[in-house]
């Protein structure tokens, strides 16, 4: 468990929650933040979302960007939502982290909030999950940046459902399934909660999926998981 990752916000959900997401393909597969939005929708929650996102594109890379970099400071974006590969290796760890402390420092400066999401490995590179994680986690830590746990959730979910699709053919991009799971994961992150349950029908990417109940059970236990109630944010009973 992540303690911490889902401390309630206090953003106030009055007016349209505002995302920017910089990141690869690991966002723009399935259209991620469209269905951030979709879940908003059910939940009754108005969410609006712009990306950034180019095949192999790392944090380092966006902010080579003057066109990124103004979006940033002049979107008054509620949360700037950060992706870049695995990481898992050390020195792709310490680039994570170094770009994602001077991104979120420029986030902070525009009146955002910078919010790390965290992805997983190759199939091929299972073993290297826990490394991917550590590498979020640390650079969400340096960055003083929300932490998103996509990958946390995916390996959650495959303990309740061993059986569950969650990559896509390829063994890295993530199924439609897999980018749901994501999905209420950012939701979850940036809401302060995850959606009471979940559309039988949802469309992710160009196809609509459908939700069997003892898939619902199994998403939203996966992402509870992670969740920490407010009283134990601080440490207290």
């Amino acid at each position: 468990m992540l303690v911490g990752c889902f401390a309630p916000t206090s953003q106030a959900l009055a007016e349209p929650l505002k995302l920017l997401f910089l990141g690869n393909s690991l966002t723009f597969s399935n259209d991620l933040p469209a269905v951030v939005r979709a879940l908003g929708k059910v939940d009754g929650v108005a969410i609006k979302t712009r990306t950034i996102a180019n095949p192999n594109a790392a944090l380092e890379d966006h902010w080579r960007s003057s066109r990124t970099q103004r979006l940033v400071a002049e979107g008054n974006w509620d949360y700037v939502v950060m992706q870049q590969g695995p990481s898992s290796l050390a020195k792709n760890q310490r680039n994570l982290r170094d770009w994602s402390v001077r991104w979120s420092e420029a986030i902070r400066a525009a009146g955002a909030q910078p919010a790390m999401y965290m992805v997983w490995p190759s199939a091929r590179h299972f073993r290297s999950f826990d490394a991917v994680g550590e590498s979020y986690a640390n650079a969400a830590v340096a960055a003083d940046a929300k932490l998103l746990p996509a990958g946390r959730a995916w390996l959650e979910a495959w303990r309740l459902d061993p059986g569950l699709k969650l990559y896509g053919r390829d063994g890295f991009h993530p199924s439609p399934m897999g980018t749901l799971l994501a999905a209420i994961v950012i939701y979850a992150g940036v809401t302060g909660g995850a959606p009471e349950t979940l559309p039988a029908r949802i469309k992710v990417g160009e196809r609509s999926v459908r939700i069997s109940e003892a898939t619902e059970k199994v998403l939203l236990a996966a992402v509870a998981e992670l969740m920490v109630p407010a009283e134990r944010v601080d440490g207290s009973q």
